[in-house]
């Protein structure tokens, strides 16, 4: 005989607790922190078009409070930013950004209209928390181009970088001039630029003597 025919009201309560505690569980299921506003396709293709970036010679207003609208953060760790960084920026390490105080700050200067300029040693350490705000929904912050090693290295004229724009320096992982001087102009690989392998000349054996030892 089972339980439910022996004791009706005990099975009864027990299934009206198993779905309360489902109820409560939905109830009091969190939230996510964050909800994405964009994919990161419109992310990447907003970065593409110049709209989240912010170029060195439009630092010039910032540091001479021209433009008093712009809050620099220097994403480098404390001892990093300790040895050097643009004047005035703020110091949030790149894995204190999704700190609530920090998301805090970070919805006040929006709400001010405050433009926020991520940086970090070089361009490509603040793009992913550039593109991450982006897609949370900080359409104010974007990433400053060449990253701080490019404005030390300009910071007495960034006026003059507006028309260099040479804020990524990347190196060929290939000589691809040198392999193409090795071909004739019918686009054939020139042999007597082709190294020959090496030959390897084997000493004959010696002739063991007849009878053993």
């Amino acid at each position: 005989m089972h339980v439910h025919e022996t004791n009706p009201k005990k099975t009864l309560i027990t299934i009206l607790i198993f779905v309360i505690i489902i109820i409560a569980g939905f109830l009091t299921l969190k939230q996510p922190k964050f909800k994405y506003q964009k994919t990161l396709d419109q992310t990447v293709a907003m970065l593409e078009n110049k709209k989240g970036c912010f170029e060195p010679w439009q630092l010039v207003d910032v540091l001479s409070k021209v433009n008093n609208k712009v809050v620099l953060i220097d994403i480098r760790d404390k001892f990093t930013f300790g040895q050097g960084h643009i004047p005035g920026a703020e110091n949030i390490s790149a894995y204190d950004l999704t700190q609530d105080e920090n998301i805090k700050h970070l919805k006040d200067l929006k709400e001010q209209g405050m433009t926020v300029v991520l940086y970090g040693e070089d361009q490509l350490q603040a793009n992913g928390p550039c593109v991450w705000y982006r897609m949370v929904g900080f359409d104010n912050v974007k990433v400053l181009l060449g990253g701080y090693q490019y404005f030390k290295a300009h910071k007495d004229n960034l006026a003059a970088t507006k028309k260099l724009k040479d804020y990524i320096k990347e190196i060929p992982k290939y000589d691809y001039a040198k392999v193409a001087s090795s071909k004739d102009e019918t686009g054939q690989v020139n042999k007597s630029s082709v190294k020959k392998p090496a030959t390897v000349k084997r000493r004959k054996r010696a002739t063991v003597a007849a009878g053993g030892c």
